[in-house]
């Protein structure tokens, strides 16, 4: 399941890349696709905490897709990396609206 492990890294690093690309933005940057990103405050502040929110949700995933270098095809365990997964892009949700309801002006 290598493969299947560096597919998974390279998901992680694009999610990585989008923060970079947060950090480095001098607009106000979005979240949702297809909606117009929020008016905040500061947008320094604010696109400096999406990005963060960005690096840990790469990092989380990268973690949730550890158990891929272990696990035999066909295992029950790959339910974990699959669970975690969902509700860590629930979470992610949800704490992205927190930031977007502390910034917005």
């Amino acid at each position: 399941m290598v493969v299947g492990f560096v597919i998974w890294t390279v998901v992680a690093l694009c999610m990585a890349g989008i923060g970079i690309w947060c950090l480095r933005s001098r607009e106000a940057v979005g979240f949702f696709s297809g909606v117009k990103p929020p008016e905040v405050k500061d947008v320094k502040a604010y696109n400096r905490k999406v990005a963060i929110l960005w690096f840990v949700y790469a990092a989380l995933l990268e973690l949730f897709g550890l158990p891929l270098l272990f696990l035999k095809q066909n295992s029950a365990g790959f339910v974990f990396p699959i669970l975690g997964t969902v509700f860590l892009s629930i979470a992610l949700a949800v704490i992205y609206l927190r930031i977007e309801k502390e910034c917005s002006k």
